[in-house]
C-alpha cells in the first residue's frame, strides 16, 4: 500500500483497520493506530483541564505553598512538563519538617490568626494558643507546640470541619477528597503590615530625632524605615531583620553614651551653683533661684517639671527685679539725705566761725570806743550778727529734723523691701494657686517633723488625699472651674485641721497632711472631720453647689522607717479608699 501523507486520508485509514480488527474506537486505541501508520512517534497529550483542577485543590496556607501553586499554574498555562517538574523539585527540595525560626513561626502564627478557616473562630485559635502557653514549660517545647499549631492551620482547608485543640489534627481523611475545594484568600500580610508600618514610624519620627547629633545612625534609621515598609516576602525580612539586629547593637551604645553625658552635666551644674552659694553671701535675691536649680538637678529631669520651674522662676525674677529697684532707689535717697546732712553742717560751721570772728571784731571796737554813740553802733552790729546766727541755727534745726525723719521712714523701707524681697525668694516653697506648701516645701516639713518626732520620741502620721473624680468635674465644668476647687478644697483642710498640722499639694489633685503627735486611730478620726466638713461647705460655682469628696490613705511612721516609704503606705491606702467605693479613709 502506498504510504499515506494527508492527515485526512490517515485518519479514513485508521478508522477502517479499527473496524476490520473489531477494534473498540477509544481515544487510546485510536490514537495508537493513527501514530503507527502515519510513523510518527505518539506524544502524550497535555492534561491541562486534569492539571488545573488540581491546583484548583491547591492549598494557600503560607507563602511557600502560595509560591508553589503559582509556578504549578504558569506551567500547567504553558503546557509546560518542565515548568511542573521543576516547581516540584523545588517543593520537593525543602525539608517542610524543619523547624521555623522564633521571628519566622510569630510571622506565621499572626498570618493564621487572620486566615479564614471554616470550623476554626478566631476565639477558637485563641483559645488553642492559650492552651500552649499554659501547656509548654520550656522554649523548646512552646516552640515545638506553636510550629504544630500553626502547621496544622495552614493545612486546614476552607470548608473543614477541623477543631483543632493545640496539637496536630489528622488529615488522612483530606487525602482521600480528589479535588477538595479552593481554600479563601487569607487576609494576607495584614498583622505584619501594621508592625512594618509601626516600626517605620518609630525609626522615622523617633530614633531620627534621638540620633540627630550622629548623622550616620540618623541616615541608616531613615533608610531603615524606607526598606522596612518595602519588605513583602520572608527573605527581605530577614534581611531586614539582621539590619535591625546591628543598628539596634549600634544604637545601644549611642544611648549609653548620652546617658553619660547627662549624668556629666547635671554634676557640673551641680558643682557651678555650689560654687555660686559659696560666693553669694550677703546677696539674697540668688537663694530662691539656686534652691530651685537645685531641687531640679538632683532629680529625674521632665519636661512638664522645667516648664513649671520655668513658670515660677520668672514670676520671682519678675518681683525681685521690681523689689530690687525700689530698694535701690530707697538706699540712692538714703545716701542723698546723709550727703546733704554733711553740707548742711558744713555751712552752720562755716556760719559759726563767721560769727565768731565778726563778735571778736566788735569787741576789739568796744575796748576802742571813745563815746557812747560808737558803742550803740558796735551794740547794735552785734545783735544783728546774733540774730543771723540764730535764723540759721533754726533753719539748719528744722532741716536736721526733717532729715532724720526722712532717714528714719528710709530705713523702715528699706527693711520693708528686704523682707519682703526675702518672702518672694520664699514663694518657690508654696504651690501658687492653692498657697499650700510645694514638693519642695513639703520635703523640708517632712524632714523636719521626722526629726523632731525622733527625738522626742514621739509619732508623726502623713495622710495622703486625693479628690475624687476631679478628671469629671473639670471635663464638665472647666479647668478654671477645677482650679477653683482645689483652693476650695484647700482653704476647708487649713481651716479644720490644727495650727501644727502642715498641708501640702502633692501633685494635681492630690495633697499631703503632716499630723505630729497623733495617733494612727486620732489621724484617720481627723481626715473624716475634714470630710464630713467639706460635705457641709459646698463648693459654688454659678451659684450652683458642687459636693466636693476625696478618698484618702493614712500612715503612721514607724522608729526606723523611712518617710518616702510611709508615704508611699499612705498612698496605697487611698488607692484602697478609691476601689472601696471612695470618700473614704483607709489606715495602713
Amino acid at each position: 500500500m502506498a504510504e499515506l501523507s494527508q492527515p485526512s486520508e490517515i485518519a479514513r485509514e485508521t478508522l477502517r483497520r479499527l473496524a476490520m480488527s473489531k477494534t473498540p474506537p477509544t481515544p487510546d486505541n485510536y490514537r495508537t493506530l493513527y501514530h503507527e501508520i502515519s510513523g510518527i512517534p505518539a506524544a502524550e497529550p497535555f492534561p491541562e483541564r486534569s492539571l488545573k483542577s488540581l491546583h484548583a485543590g491547591l492549598p494557600h496556607g503560607n507563602p511557600e505553598q502560595k509560591r508553589f501553586a503559582r509556578q504549578f499554574e504558569a506551567a500547567v498555562s504553558g503546557a509546560s512538563w518542565e515548568g511542573i517538574s521543576a516547581a516540584l523539585g523545588d517543593l520537593l527540595s525543602k525539608d517542610s519538617t524543619k523547624p521555623l525560626g522564633w521571628s519566622a513561626l510569630i510571622r506565621e502564627l499572626m498570618q493564621q490568626l487572620d486566615t479564614h478557616h471554616a470550623g476554626l473562630t478566631a476565639a477558637k485559635k485563641k483559645e488553642a494558643v492559650d492552651r500552649v502557653l499554659a501547656a509548654s514549660s520550656t522554649p523548646e517545647l512552646l516552640h515545638t507546640r506553636l510550629q504544630s499549631v500553626v502547621r496544622s492551620w495552614s493545612h486546614a482547608p476552607a470548608g473543614s470541619d477541623t477543631e483543632l485543640t493545640g496539637e496536630v489534627a489528622p488529615l488522612e481523611h483530606e487525602a482521600a477528597k480528589s479535588t477538595p475545594p479552593a481554600p479563601k484568600e487569607p487576609v494576607a500580610w495584614r498583622g505584619i503590615g501594621q508592625i512594618q508600618n509601626l516600626i517605620a514610624q518609630l525609626l522615622e519620627e523617633t530614633m531620627v530625632m534621638l540620633l540627630v547629633d550622629n548623622k550616620e545612625l540618623s541616615s541608616e534609621a531613615q533608610q531603615l524605615a524606607i526598606a522596612t515598609r518595602a519588605a513583602k516576602n520572608p527573605d527581605e525580612i530577614s534581611a531586614l531583620s539582621d539590619r535591625l539586629k546591628k543598628f539596634t547593637y549600634r544604637a545601644h551604645f549611642v544611648a549609653e553614651d548620652q546617658v553619660e553625658l547627662k549624668a556629666a552635666l547635671l554634676h557640673l551644674i551641680q558643682l557651678i551653683i555650689e560654687n555660686i552659694s559659696e560666693l553669694v553671701v550677703d546677696d539674697q535675691w540668688l537663694v530662691g533661684q539656686i534652691t530651685v536649680v537645685r531641687e531640679l538637678v538632683s532629680q529625674p529631669l521632665s519636661l512638664r517639671q522645667l516648664d513649671d520651674v520655668e513658670r515660677r522662676m520668672k514670676d520671682v525674677i519678675y518681683k525681685q527685679s521690681a523689689l530690687k529697684k525700689s530698694l535701690g532707689d530707697a538706699q540712692n535717697q538714703l545716701k542723698q539725705m546723709l550727703a546733704t546732712f554733711v553740707d548742711r553742717l558744713a555751712d552752720f560751721s562755716e556760719t559759726t566761725s563767721g560769727y565768731h570772728d565778726k563778735i571778736e571784731h566788735c569787741a576789739n571796737r568796744i575796748s576802742e570806743a571813745k563815746d557812747i554813740s560808737q558803742l550803740s553802733e558796735v551794740l547794735d552790729e552785734v545783735m544783728r550778727e546774733t540774730r543771723v546766727i540764730q535764723m540759721n541755727a533754726q533753719r539748719s534745726r528744722d532741716e536736721l529734723t526733717e532729715m532724720r525723719t526722712r532717714v528714719n521712714h528710709a530705713e523702715k523701707e528699706v527693711s520693708r523691701l528686704q523682707e519682703e524681697l526675702a518672702n518672694t525668694s520664699e514663694m518657690v516653697r508654696h504651690d501658687p494657686l492653692t498657697g499650700a506648701l510645694n514638693r519642695k516645701g513639703m520635703d523640708e516639713a517632712l524632714e523636719t517633723e521626722v526629726s523632731r518626732a525622733r527625738r522626742q520620741n514621739g509619732t508623726l502620721c502623713i495622710a495622703l488625699l486625693d479628690i475624687d473624680n476631679f478628671k469629671k468635674l473639670n471635663d464638665t465644668l472647666g479647668h478654671a472651674a477645677g482650679d477653683a476647687a482645689l483652693v476650695h478644697l484647700t482653704k476647708v483642710v487649713q481651716e479644720t485641721i490644727r495650727p501644727e498640722d502642715t498641708l501640702a499639694r502633692y501633685g494635681g489633685e492630690e495633697f499631703v497632711v503632716l499630723l505630729p503627735d497623733t495617733s494612727l486611730d486620732s489621724s484617720v478620726t481627723a481626715m473624716v472631720r475634714v470630710q464630713r466638713e467639706l460635705t457641709r461647705r459646698f463648693f459654688l460655682h454659678n451659684n450652683d453647689k458642687v459636693l466636693i469628696t476625696f478618698s484618702c490613705g493614712v500612715a503612721e511612721l514607724g522608729p526606723d522607717e523611712d518617710p518616702n516609704q510611709a508615704l508611699k503606705r499612705a498612698d496605697d491606702g487611698m488607692y484602697l479608699a478609691k476601689r472601696g467605693g471612695k470618700n473614704r479613709v483607709v489606715p495602713t
